[in-house]
């Protein structure tokens, strides 16, 4: 098998010949959870690598020419760290990251030092690091992470809320931010909240589930009702914008599509000090009375020329629910239907 020429915490490299490499994993339950039910994560990197992987043990032989061999070897090395922050280790979590090593991939030596090149598409929060899983991901987090305005276009399941919404959780934990608001169009309302039931917040709840869904996701549900109750983490419609100054705050204005040019541009001039604001919305899930044309496309066509505003179109390639889903939003599509 032959003596150890790399290691660090997770693996160690044993010598071999050329066209293979002998990895001996010192955690067998991280090994377990990497290699999947059935072994098929590693199924999967086969496929889609040109390389043959076998396991015995600990120990993992990849097979094939010099350059997949590092490839996958460095794909394991970050598995296996992953593995330490997740509980379950899916087929998306390995085609992402051979996605990302692959395309980064620019000589036949394997490295396996810390360079912290994960954190380029991840953000950590206090109860998960959220990774990007495809390249267009990567570069709207990176975008959400030093921009002040972004928009994100592009169908359900692209990380186009979920993504800001855990920036905006990371940045408030480590004090860049003070505030995280949170805002969507109520839309069935009319926004005329006065004709719904109850109090306030039981007026505004229904319309903003998804985002409380993606708060307690992050931060824990004991830990996001005491940050919405000391007003560190405000949830609003969009009317409940107009006249304010925004500072020191991550601000997400969800389901955009359903808002008017009027409404958009009422919510961008509320931007402040040292705060980011993020547009996103599907515009083919449009639910504006005929009457109204929604702004977020003409808005977003208005403001393009502007350099400072960043605005990342995603597509069924990014949809990271289902692989149905991805089917679907092709199918309607080419049909040319809105889904």
């Amino acid at each position: 098998m032959g003596k150890p020429v790399l290691s660090n915490n997770f693996l160690q490299i044993l010598d071999s010949g050329n066209d293979a490499v002998n990895i001996q994993v010192k955690n067998n339950h991280s090994l377990t959870k990497i290699s999947g039910t059935h072994d098929e994560n590693f199924i999967l990197l086969e496929k889609i690598s040109n390389t043959k992987i076998s396991l015995r043990g600990n120990l993992i032989t990849i097979k094939g020419k010099k350059k997949d061999t590092n490839i996958i070897t460095s794909v394991v090395n970050k598995l296996l760290k992953k593995s330490l922050e997740k509980n379950y280790i899916d087929d998306e979590d390995v085609k992402s990251l051979y996605n990302f090593t692959s395309k980064d991939s620019q000589n036949d030596t394997i490295d396996l030092e810390e360079k912290n090149s994960d954190s380029n598409y991840s953000v950590k929060t206090p109860k998960k690091t959220v990774y990007a899983r495809t390249e267009k991901q990567k570069t709207y987090l990176e975008i959400l992470k030093n921009n002040n305005i972004i928009y994100a276009i592009g169908p359900a399941g692209t990380g186009k809320t979920f993504l800001p919404v855990a920036v905006a959780v990371h940045k408030l934990i480590s004090g860049e931010v003070n505030k995280i608001i949170l805002s969507r169009p109520a839309v069935e309302a009319g926004e005329n909240l006065g004709f719904l039931p109850g109090d306030l917040k039981e007026k505004i709840d229904p319309y903003l589930i998804p985002l409380y869904d993606s708060l307690s996701e992050l931060l824990g549900h004991d830990k996001m009702n005491k940050k919405i109750e000391d007003g560190s983490i405000e949830i609003a419609p969009l009317a409940f914008m107009r006249g304010r100054t925004l500072k020191d705050s991550y601000v997400i204005l969800d389901e955009a599509q359903n808002a008017t040019e009027t409404q958009i541009k009422m919510f961008l001039t509320r931007l402040g000090k040292n705060t980011t604001m993020v547009v996103n919305g599907d515009p083919t899930q449009i639910d504006l009375p005929n009457s109204k044309i929604s702004g977020l496309m003409n808005s977003a066509n208005v403001l393009s020329n502007i350099d400072e505003i960043k605005i990342v179109t995603f597509d069924a390639l990014d949809v990271q629910r289902h692989p149905l889903v991805s089917k679907i939003i092709e199918a309607y599509k080419k049909n040319s239907l809105d889904v």
